[in-house]
């Protein structure tokens, strides 16, 4: 009889280091040129040899795309669709569609079009038929794809119905600004979507090169956070690195940001409880995406009844410049 399995075999050996480049590898972080992350959380990174991998390509758009643009995509592939098929209804000939006569219809392409739609979408197409050979090996095959493509179409709207995701709204630009009687690096997020997140945690990651013995290498730092999780999400909320002595950016001026590269990674995680799975946020800010001594503006609202609210187009307001805190700052 064997022992039931530990918790030390469940998770394997320890690791033989803790590499802190994120999994980028040591190679390519010192090869990058530019950023790891865009601001929509994307990598800035291509895979070659794998062909164009098109049909995968545009799974994910019709995935990620907005539902405006979803809906008018697959309106204008099922008209365009549609439209060839009634394009070759006519190009068979005069006779092709027979007893439209009774539907009113005077234009030759309107009429091949409705036959179209009905044979794809089976809905029928009333008095109207084909005659002849050719316009029937043609109605067979419509009749296969139409009942395909639709469901297809379905799939995909199943699939964006049923994913968990999480759309968070990041401030256009962070900012180093007074905080505590010193500096802090900041900035704001928020939930735009109506279903509730809770344990929301926050890992932000400096990537900047740094000169060590003579040689010029990208680093990668771990910022202390404020408080790098909350448990309940229904506002806003807004980052804080608190800048001290033991702080990456101890000391830090636009120009050494801007000579360094530097790159701050954002990764978010957390409990949608729409569909009870944590889902993930990427996105990040290079070393000009940072407002120097400007502090967010307040973006409360009042709400009716005294419900708190917020005015989210107001997230990426921020006060007057500190004329104190960048005398301080060229000092």
């Amino acid at each position: 009889m064997t022992s039931p399995p530990t918790q030390e075999r469940l998770s394997g050996p320890a690791p033989l280091s803790h590499p802190t480049d994120l999994g980028f590898g040591t190679k390519v972080a010192q090869a990058v040129r530019g950023r790891f992350l865009n601001r929509d959380g994307q990598p800035n990174s291509k895979k070659y040899g794998l062909g164009a991998q098109r049909t995968a390509r545009a799974y994910l758009a019709a995935l990620n795309a907005s539902w405006p643009v979803f809906f008018a995509w697959m309106a204008g592939i099922l008209l365009l669709i549609n439209g060839c098929f009634a394009l070759a209804y006519l190009a068979i000939g005069d006779g092709t569609l027979r007893g439209a006569d009774a539907l009113g219809l005077d234009d030759p392409f309107l009429r091949a079009f409705s036959y179209s739609v009905g044979v794809f979408t089976t809905t029928g197409s009333g008095p109207m038929y084909v005659y002849g050979p050719t316009a029937h090996w043609l109605l067979n095959f419509e009749s296969f794809l139409g009942p395909i493509t639709l469901v297809l179409a379905f799939g995909l709207l199943i699939a964006r119905l049923t994913r968990p995701r999480m759309r968070l709204g990041f401030s256009e630009s962070a900012v180093i600004a007074p905080y505590e009687g010193g500096r802090g690096f900041m900035f704001r997020i928020v939930n735009l979507q109506p279903g509730e997140l809770s344990d929301v945690q926050v890992r932000v990651n400096l990537v900047r090169f740094e000169d060590a013995e003579g040689t010029r290498e990208r680093n990668f730092h771990e910022l202390a956070l404020e408080r790098n999780s909350v448990e309940f999400f229904t506002l806003h909320w807004t980052v804080v690195h608190p800048i001290t002595a033991d702080s990456p950016l101890a000391g830090v001026t636009p120009e050494s940001l801007a000579a360094s590269q530097a790159e701050f990674l954002v990764f978010i995680s957390a409990h949608e409880e729409t569909f009870a799975t944590r889902v993930t946020a990427r996105s990040s800010y290079l070393w000009d995406e940072l407002r120097w001594d400007v502090k967010f503006a307040s973006i409360f609202a009042n709400g009716p009844d005294g419900v708190i609210a917020i005015d989210v187009e107001r997230l990426d307001d921020g006060a007057t410049r500190n004329p104190a805190a960048l005398e301080h700052a060229a000092g």
